[in-house]
């Protein structure tokens, strides 16, 4: 039975405001405060790796107070920027959260960045203290031209730089007082970027907690529920959508510090995670995995498996009877680590409508939503009582979405409008002007429709689209999805090749790297390798109108690089290939 929107889950902030608050929205530091105030014995940051840690919202609140003392005692102010670049950690979380109780303005780096890349946003920023791991920490000093006063090791295991053990020597002295509002810029999140430098979206302090609770309008979270925070946490999807959502209601947040199945079982299990927040290519594996073993049954026994599954996913979603949690609770989920799940949700990428489906199917809520940096970043998201397998959800609370220039079928560029809206980049008034309207309208780049309910279905991007000889528009990410599930295929990525530079006509490539099952299948033979690549993409080939038909087919020996979401950095591999 379908249930109608939580429509204003912000609303029990009232009660504070006055007292812990005096704006329309709390500052982050504001909102922890809160949240310690109706939930300080219980247990806020937790990691089983390398020891079993837990700290309680109290007692993250006092390490937090004497970072930000720190901090002060540093010198800095409010405006000021300060650094943090690591692996997921409470630590990192706590001083995250330190920052911001210094007034000053975090940049949650890429662990990943290159050192030359690392050094120039410290630079263009004009950075003043950076808190990182060891091997950062290394670089800066190495590399770096541009003189930053203070360096702190964030990594536990330093314990003679740590900057926990720093921190404490100013936890006698009193607290700094809050002094920044909502309005002020509580993150510069740069951008992974296409080409050039990476720009620095200036988010608010506003545009985390409105979107924050915006999202709750559309998915009920509770006190009682265990994240987990597998995905970079500097990235805008993870710092939001599970750092900061956990915060907003007081419940745990558990840390993963490895991207392997295994570590990840171990995690969800001994943390008894119930929100898991992860990207398509995961949910994939685990998907994979779950009709892996239901083929190697019986034909007898896996056909009626696979009948359940398609059953229950319908059933839960006609009428929201979720049968599926009681008849594969034992025998797919607790191998899956998930008896204690309670919601899924797919973002950063495009995820298959198969995935969704044989999640919901095995009883699991599972869902996805769609948005990006600009935005906080949530935009849309499935609510777990009224989803669409094929859509990215549906519009948040206080948004609006609008398609411009729509075709023929109804796909447009994307436009949102909202208080999850950034402020704008940073140092650069002329690359706001080209995505930001005076009125608050966000041209997100992305192109797709609107169906009649507010639901919204993504095409691709617009600076991706191929022309065709017919003057087709062709997006390379429609055709990519429909090779998600193919086991022999590890990477694929579709780009144009030019037919007619005149016309400025293409033709589609794939770029593919074979999976090792594939390559170890046929005996390290390219040109078998080969034949079965080719067959592969006919069969899809003969699936589609002529113009979406690749044309060629590209092996590569190496991984495409990945982004810190894991998703190919395209515009890497075309220019090379170029």
């Amino acid at each position: 039975m379908k249930t109608k929107d939580n429509l204003r889950p912000w609303e029990w902030l009232s009660e504070y405001k006055g007292t812990f608050f005096q704006g329309e929205w709390p500052t982050l530091p504001e909102l922890f405060k809160i949240n310690v105030s109706r939930y300080g014995s219980s247990k806020c940051f937790e990691c089983f790796d390398p020891v079993h840690d837990i700290y309680t919202y109290t007692n993250a609140l006092n390490h937090i107070q004497n970072i930000a003392k720190l901090l002060k005692n540093l010198g800095i102010k409010k405006g000021d920027k300060v650094c943090v670049v690591g692996v997921n950690s409470p630590e990192w979380a706590l001083t995250y959260f330190g920052i911001l109780f210094a007034n000053a303005t975090i940049i949650p780096l890429d662990k990943g960045l290159p050192a030359k890349d690392q050094n120039h946003i410290l630079e263009f920023a004009e950075c003043s203290v950076v808190i990182g791991d060891a091997d950062k920490i290394a670089k800066i000093d190495a590399d770096l031209p541009y003189h930053i006063p203070h360096k702190f090791i964030l990594d536990k295991r330093e314990d003679s730089a740590y900057i926990l053990t720093n921190a404490k020597r100013f936890e006698k002295e009193s607290d700094v007082p809050l002094e920044i509002t909502e309005s002020d810029i509580a993150a510069l999140m740069f951008t992974s970027g296409t080409t050039g430098f990476p720009k620095g979206v200036m988010l608010t302090h506003k545009n985390f907690v409105a979107n924050c609770f915006q999202a709750q309008g559309l998915m009920n979270i509770y006190h009682s529920d265990t994240f987990y925070a597998l995905l970079p946490i500097h990235h805008a999807y993870t710092m939001l959508a599970v750092f900061i959502e956990s915060i907003s209601v007081g419940a745990n947040l558990v840390f993963g510090k490895k991207m392997m199945v295994p570590a990840i079982l171990k995690d969800l299990k001994e943390g008894k995670v119930t929100m898991f927040l992860a990207v398509p290519m995961l949910f994939n594996k685990f998907i994979a995995g779950v009709r892996k073993n239901i083929n190697s049954k019986s034909k007898f026994v896996s056909k009626i498996m696979f009948a359940l599954m398609n059953y229950c996913a319908s059933a839960k979603q006609k009428r929201g009877h979720n049968i599926g949690r009681k008849l594969f609770k034992k025998s797919v989920l607790s191998k899956l680590s998930m008896e204690n799940m309670r919601i899924c949700i797919s973002g950063g990428g495009p995820l298959p409508s198969s995935t969704f489906h044989d999640f919901n199917g095995l009883g699991v809520d599972f869902v996805q939503g769609y948005g990006l940096t600009e935005s906080s970043p949530i935009l849309t998201l499935n609510p777990i009582y009224d989803y669409v397998e094929n859509s990215v959800g549906k519009v948040l609370p206080l948004t609006e979405i609008k398609i411009v220039n729509p075709d023929e079928d109804g796909n447009g560029v994307i436009y949102a409008r909202g208080p999850q809206v950034m402020k704008g980049y940073y140092k650069n008034p002329k690359a706001t002007e080209e995505v930001l309207s005076a009125d608050g309208w966000l041209n997100t780049g992305d192109v797709g429709h609107l169906d009649e309910r507010n639901y919204l279905y993504l095409t691709g991007r617009a600076k991706n689209i191929i022309v065709s000889e017919g003057g087709k528009n062709i997006f390379p990410e429609e055709i990519e999805d429909a090779f998600q599930l193919e086991s022999n295929i590890e990477q694929i990525l579709i780009t144009g090749y030019t037919l007619d530079a005149e016309k400025g006509t293409e033709a589609i490539k794939a770029i593919i790297k074979p999976s090792r099952e594939c390559e170890s299948a046929c005996g390290g033979d390219k040109a078998k390798i080969q034949s079965l690549m080719e067959e592969i993409v006919d069969k899809y080939n003969k699936t589609v109108r002529p113009y979406k038909r690749i044309m060629k087919v590209e092996l590569i020996d190496e991984k495409m690089p990945l982004s810190g979401t894991l998703k190919i950095k395209r515009f890497e591999v075309v220019k090379k290939d170029k």
